[in-house]
């Protein structure tokens, strides 16, 4: 099958919705299949043997960091037609999915689409809020377009069809379970992240560094007690905020990581802290119950998913401040620590990228069933 993917983010950044994308396109080769990957021109011209196609990218307002984005472009049209694809897929469409999506129905080619953010509850944290219902009708228009959609979560697949989303499916978590193991414990990397205190509790957190993704609710655990080191691993528009709220604790600003020691950052801290509630699964949750951690997170709809409170993790309530220092009290002894970490470790084990990526050429088909259908009406 050729498959073109039209995606708003792709290499070099490493978020979530990347390395699920590269997961898949290094399977999708394995079986044979031909691969175009339409998005920002960031000078990578090809992955895994896939086609990547890029179009013009500019800075956009709500993003100070070096960050990307492409919107309008014919040059879609351009791609499109030259690759002749049989299905194009969508992901997270927002700027230049909306390109995407009107060539695709222009050129009559089966279109599916994948949820991944929650674009519509960011607005709350950039002063956005009255915007949110036409975000969500911007949105629901946009993947009502595709014959198929996807979604990450359970919790998410019920709140797209509450809000109107057509034909919504769940695709399947994936981590890999190689990259990030329990044997990447490194005593230098746990120097490192704690500043040299390797006798206190490290907390970790990965992720993107921005107001939707709620560090602070982590503060109190290092205001209360001299118990906690904390390494914060990554970058973004809000780490210049997050250093004067965090300045005279025991943290540690280390920047974005990547590969092994990203494994070894993982491996060798004790807890991992999730304090967002706005995220549509936690690829990083996964990336840390592989690599032995238990895990300390607000309580959401994805979160309680992913997380089982009391074995594999602790969650916490969002809505009351002080509940955060209650339940990482309930990781403080080191032997409990270990027990839900090696149990998170165990569970994971038969979450792999394989089987999330063959559901996926799965979900082509149907798009390819549902989409001939149609176009018989």
């Amino acid at each position: 099958m050729r498959i073109a993917m039209i995606t708003e983010t792709f290499l070099p950044s490493t978020d979530g919705v990347v390395t699920r994308l590269c997961a898949s396109i290094r399977w999708l080769r394995s079986e044979g299949h031909e691969v175009m990957v339409i998005a920002p021109d960031h000078g990578i011209k090809e992955y895994e043997g896939a086609i990547v196609a890029g179009i013009p990218a500019y800075n956009f307002f709500l993003y100070k960091e070096d960050r990307k984005f492409s919107f309008y472009s014919k040059k879609v049209k351009k791609y499109l037609k030259t690759f002749n694809p049989d299905i194009v897929h969508a992901v997270n469409p927002s700027f230049l999915g909306v390109t995407g999506i009107y060539y695709a129905k222009r050129l009559k080619l089966p279109l599916m689409a994948s949820y991944h953010t929650h674009v519509p509850k960011y607005a709350d944290y950039y002063n956005f809020s009255y915007l949110k219902p036409a975000m969500w009708t911007y949105f629901k228009t946009l993947h009502n377009r595709a014959s198929l959609n996807l979604c990450t979560s359970n919790t998410v697949l019920g709140e797209l069809r509450e809000k109107g989303f057509r034909n919504v499916h769940l695709w399947k978590r994936g981590v890999d379970t190689k990259q990030f193991h329990p044997g990447f414990y490194s005593e230098e990397m746990r120097e490192r992240l704690t500043g040299g205190k390797t006798d206190k509790t490290l907390l970790i957190f990965v992720s993107r560094l921005a107001a939707e993704k709620e560090i602070e609710r982590v503060k109190p655990l290092l205001t209360q007690s001299d118990d906690y080191c904390l390494a914060i691993v990554g970058d973004g528009p809000n780490r210049e905020t997050l250093e004067k709220e965090f300045a005279g604790t025991n943290t540690i600003f280390t920047g974005f990581m990547h590969g092994e020691e990203l494994a070894q950052a993982y491996a060798s801290s004790d807890v991992f802290v999730f304090p967002s509630t706005t995220e549509t699964l936690g690829l990083v949750l996964m990336e840390a119950m592989a690599s032995g951690l238990p895990v300390l997170a607000a309580k959401s709809g994805p979160t309680a998913e992913q997380v089982a409170d009391g074995e594999t993790g602790v969650l916490f309530d969002p809505a009351d401040p002080a509940h955060i220092l209650r339940a990482a009290a309930q990781l403080k002894i080191k032997e409990v620590r270990a027990k839900m970490g090696q149990r998170a470790h165990e569970e994971i084990q038969s979450v792999g990228w394989d089987e999330s990526a063959a559901q996926l050429m799965d979900y082509y088909y149907e798009t390819l069933s549902v989409h001939k259908e149609s176009s018989k009406k």
